[in-house]
């Protein structure tokens, strides 16, 4: 039984237009858990499961918790997730609204963390919201269908927060015979850990997170995300804010698809016709969420800018 769903991949013609250049969008914001996250989280749960374990601890933002919380409740296991304050009203509602146990605790996802890893028992599974090998090989299952589809992208775009999914969308490349194609990892200003990291050499940790890209908000990218960076064509670029919400608001009209600003990141730079992407010919948009918005919301948002 597979927790995910097989997503549609399309050619955008607003997008190609824009950009001057073939765009792909892989669709995952219509996951049955509204992002990605669950083709990794729901692969990690079934397999400890598997393995007998009887419960899912887990920390996180808003869409890995809400993605575990999916996954216990199809799999018939409880759940408990461990949220910071700034998690927003609409996930904690969410998470709630799957069955879970919700404890809120900490300002940032660190506290969170480390309240989630105190409460894992003997027969608990400590389900990472993106710093785990068996997330990464559940996420690889994006590239496999873009293959079958008949698909062999010149580039990736991606959003990067802890780097969940760029170490899964490289897994997916490599077994399907891509590892040399490019990997543009997008983040905005103030989320930037990764494209800090690779300006300093090594990982290091942001101070705050100041976005609006709530979903994007890891202090500190994985160490295999980084590692990518040194060892693959992985090329960082940074977004601002009005930006990534700007593309979400002509997405919206576009595709008739509500996604967060995290997503709206990767997407900014086909509407900005970004010099990054002039070179390719093909490109695949990874969309990788939108249930933690809403329209109200995403106007809320543009308003203000």
């Amino acid at each position: 039984m597979s927790l995910h769903i097989h997503t549609p991949l399309l050619e955008s013609r607003s997008l190609s237009l824009v950009a001057a250049t073939s765009i792909l969008l892989k669709l995952d914001a219509l996951q049955p858990a509204g992002s990605f996250k669950i083709r990794g989280i729901g692969y990690a749960c079934e397999t400890h499961a598997k393995n007998g374990k009887r419960r899912f601890i887990s920390s996180s933002g808003g869409n890995a918790g809400i993605a575990v919380a999916y996954a216990a409740r199809r799999l018939g296991l409880p759940a408990v997730i461990v949220v910071p304050e700034s998690t927003s009203a609409r996930a904690k509602h969410l998470i709630e609204l799957e069955g879970a146990q919700l404890i809120v605790h900490g300002e940032g996802w660190q506290e969170a963390n480390r309240e989630a890893l105190s409460l894992v028992g003997e027969t608990d599974a400590f389900i990472h919201p993106f710093d785990d090998p068996l997330l990464w090989t559940g996420h690889a299952t994006l590239i496999d269908e873009v293959v079958q589809a008949g698909e062999r992208p010149d580039a990736v775009v991606l959003s990067v927060g802890g780097g969940g999914l760029l170490c899964g969308v490289y897994e997916g490349l490599r077994r399907n015979g891509l590892g040399h194609v490019p990997i543009i990892a997008v983040e905005t200003h103030g989320a930037d850990s990764l494209a800090q990291a690779v300006a300093a050499g090594a990982p290091s940790e942001l101070d705050v997170i100041a976005s609006v890209a709530t979903s994007l908000g890891a202090k500190r990218v994985c160490e295999q995300a980084f590692r990518l960076t040194q060892t693959a064509d992985v090329r960082s670029v940074v977004v601002s804010d009005a930006d990534a919400i700007d593309a979400c608001t002509r997405f919206l009209d576009d595709h008739r698809l509500l996604v967060e600003p995290a997503c709206g990141a990767s997407l900014a730079l086909a509407y900005a016709r970004a010099p990054e992407l002039q070179q390719f010919q093909r490109i695949l948009i990874i969309v990788c969420g939108g249930i933690g918005i809403t329209a109200a919301q995403l106007q809320q948002l543009a308003t203000r800018r």
